[in-house]
């Protein structure tokens, strides 16, 4: 029993380091930018982007693991390489969308508190002979 519990955490252990291990160029590619147009590496059609894809290939073959490749993409290339945003910016967006959100709520429910404070606008007058004889129909019912 404990040696079937061994050949099972080895048989799922193995394709993690493995894959950990020896990355592919779909594992680097869809990760990282064309540094001349600035698309995702995996979709552009870039001249350059076939060199990025050429060095990515020649660091696979060397046995690098995914994240040594991504350094020396970086070492190569610039941060800008990376497919990851700023820190100043990862936050800025969902924050000014999210200031938007609040300030478009408050302005809704202030029309909606400003529409339901003002009186509803009053009929036109009635004359003397109809009021009167809304009065007696009123009575009529009070009964």
């Amino acid at each position: 029993m404990r040696a079937l519990a061994i050949i099972l955490a080895l048989l799922f252990a193995a394709p993690a380091n493995a894959a950990e291990t020896v990355p592919t160029l779909p594992d680097v590619e869809d990760e990282v930018m064309c540094v001349a147009c600035g698309t995702a590496l995996n979709i552009s059609q870039a001249p350059s982007a076939d060199g990025e894809r050429a060095f990515i290939r020649r660091r696979i073959a060397e046995g690098l693991t995914k994240e040594e490749i991504k350094d020396r993409l970086v070492a190569e290339y610039g941060p800008r390489v990376l497919a990851e945003p700023r820190q100043t910016t990862a936050w800025l967006i969902p924050g000014a969308l999210g200031a938007l959100a609040l300030f478009g709520v408050a302005l809704t429910l202030r029309r909606w508190r400003g529409a339901s404070a003002t009186p509803a606008p009053a009929g036109p007058a009635l004359a003397d002979d109809d009021a009167q004889r809304l009065e007696r129909d009123m009575a009529a019912y009070d009964r």
